[in-house]
């Protein structure tokens, strides 16, 4: 089977992600992974906390605790959200790591090495009241090309545009909210990606007819506009520092390196952490150094629309300039936003819903679900809590969960605790097991392609196809008559239980595992189900003994919408 490399963007060290964070890039990612898995890949599914900036340094001076110390503490916080909504990392490592600034110093040599690296002064922001120069995103202002009244420096993320700080209308330092603002000489090194356009332009051409378009016309985009040089380093005192036997004045000024550039090493960095762990058994090349086998490798990258300028042209021109045979994304699974009634969700400004707020109110797989049936792919798409109350009711509640608790309740009720036998499948089941293969199909089809929504909704299918075929056959009455017909009908629903608990696993792990612990069947360690067994509906077979499992999703009630509302607020903030 091939090897999968899968990375989700990095979640910024700075606080709890809120639910767009975790449906457009992390979620989807693990889900894609573990149905990769689930089928019989080698999959290798990275991620990690992006700890360098100022940012990190404003939060842990906030708190009056060391940078290092902080973002240790906010690594764990985030860990611990992202272990309750079960992403199933094969490592979550972090951007401060030595293995990151080793490769990433290593990137900046080469780059120099191969005239791709530039030291230039340059006149940068800096704020008397703050007593210190401004990085581009702690720069406020009113975007020029959209009217945004609060684009950071760096970029606007109204529309997306890549800004310098003097680019900026009336700027003033985030910090402070100053806006007596002077301009200073410092040196910095620039990445001349002007230099290597060509050479990202061909490869986009190779690869990007394959992304989505959101993907590949956020590159295009970029490329048409034409590629700047780009500043790589800061003057700050968090960071990976530039390397002192290349640049000795720039390290002696305390120099680091800018987040843009040493947080997509990362995924390389934390690749190597990983091995680091078990190195005898782990080769941390053989899935990024083409010539260590990363040739045979698909890369696949997951990232909301305000990242894929990052992953789509300039890290990949950095990896060009570094004239080393590094692995490169094959396929960019770029999302939308999701908004909070229409309204954009917000770390900074508190709207919306965040992660371990969402845990602390419904198990994960009520989050997971709802996410990826409703992901923003083709477009943007809405968090309201009635849609949210609606779909869990529908989808989970009254579709799956009832269908798998009345089976079993009722069967147990009239047969006892083991699978009852009944006569032999008819004209029924025949049609069933039809339906479900084709189902199945369609459902591996739409994961193949990464099309979550519809993939949610062949899974949906799947579920509801087991109701039809419940009431059709309507066992309760079915009894009366045909005790062996019953028991037939409980047979093959029961069936479908376990077919259900293997190939929703990706979607909610918690409750596939519940279903499929429902059935003692030693030595159960199918990962998925073959066309030939959804048609044959045969694997759990008479007389297995099997249990009710608690209810897998309680219905939110009239009471609990509305409180949640209150709560978090039934529209956004003005």
């Amino acid at each position: 089977m091939a090897r999968h490399l899968i990375t989700s963007a990095l979640p910024y060290i700075n606080g709890i992600k809120h639910l767009g964070n975790m449906v457009g890039s992390m979620l989807p990612a693990d889900v894609y992974a573990r149905y990769l898995r689930q089928t019989g890949h080698d999959v290798l599914y990275i991620c990690a906390t992006d700890e360098h900036g100022t940012p990190a340094e404003l939060a842990a001076k906030e708190q009056g605790i060391p940078v290092a110390e902080f973002c240790a503490q906010a690594h764990d916080a985030q860990k611990a959200v992202y272990d309750g909504f079960q992403l199933a990392f094969d490592h979550f490592g972090r951007s401060s790591s030595q293995q990151n600034a080793e490769i990433t110093q290593h990137f900046a040599r080469k780059l120099n090495e191969n005239g791709f690296i530039e030291e230039r002064a340059i006149r940068q922001v800096y704020s008397p009241a703050d007593g210190r120069f401004l990085p581009d995103r702690y720069v406020e202002g009113t975007c020029p090309h959209c009217g945004y009244d609060k684009a950071r420096g760096d970029q606007c993320e109204n529309c997306t545009r890549v800004l310098d700080p003097t680019d900026l209308i009336n700027p003033r330092s985030a910090i402070s909210g100053s806006t007596e603002l002077e301009v200073r000489e410092t040196k910095h090194l620039f990445l001349l990606q002007s230099k290597l356009q060509v050479e990202v332009e061909a490869w986009i051409d190779e690869v990007a007819d394959e992304w989505p378009q959101l993907a590949s016309s956020i590159a295009r985009k970029w490329l048409t506009e034409g590629l700047n040089d780009r500043a790589i380093t800061r003057d700050l005192d968090w960071g990976v520092p530039v390397p002192a036997d290349t640049w000795p004045e720039l390290a002696a000024d305390g120099k680091v390196f800018y987040v843009w550039f040493d947080a997509p090493i990362e995924y390389i960095g934390s690749t190597k952490e990983w091995a680091d762990q078990d190195p005898e058994n782990r080769d941390w090349k053989s899935w990024w150094y083409e010539p260590a086998g990363a040739s045979d490798v698909r890369y696949t990258e997951f990232m909301a629309k305000d990242n894929v300028p990052f992953h789509s042209v300039m890290f990949p021109a950095t990896e060009m300039g570094v004239r080393e045979p590094w692995k490169k994304v094959d396929y960019l699974k770029a999302f939308n936003w999701l908004t909070y009634y229409g309204g954009k969700f917000s770390t900074s400004q508190k709207r919306g819903v965040f992660t371990d707020q969402a845990l602390a109110i419904l198990p994960a797989d009520y989050w997971r679900y709802f996410l990826i049936a409703n992901a923003p792919e083709s477009d943007d798409s809405s968090f309201t809590w009635e849609h949210f109350t609606a779909t869990v009711n529908k989808d989970l509640a009254d579709t799956l969960g009832n269908f798998v608790n009345r089976v079993l309740s009722f069967s147990r009720k009239r047969f006892g605790d083991d699978v009852p036998a009944g006569g032999e499948p008819g004209e029924a089941e025949t049609r069933l097991g039809q339906e479900i293969s084709r189902l199945l199909a369609e459902y591996e089809e739409q994961m193949e392609a990464l099309q979550f929504r519809k993939a949610a909704a062949a899974l949906r299918a799947l579920w509801s196809a087991g109701n039809s075929y419940l009431e059709e056959k309507a066992p309760w009455l079915e009894i009366k008559t045909n005790p062996e017909g019953a028991a037939l009908t409980l047979r093959t629903a029961m069936n479908l239980i376990h077919l259900y608990s293997v190939v929703s696993e990706p979607f909610i792990p918690a409750s596939a595992a519940a279903m499929r612990a429902a059935f003692d069947l030693p030595g159960d360690d199918a990962t998925w189900v073959t066309a030939e067994q959804a048609t044959a509906l045969t694997t759990v077979p008479a007389g297995t003994p099997f249990t009710v499992p608690p209810v897998l999703f309680a219905k939110i009630t009239d009471e609990d919408l509305e409180s949640y509302k209150e709560r978090f607020g039934g529209e956004p903030a003005a």
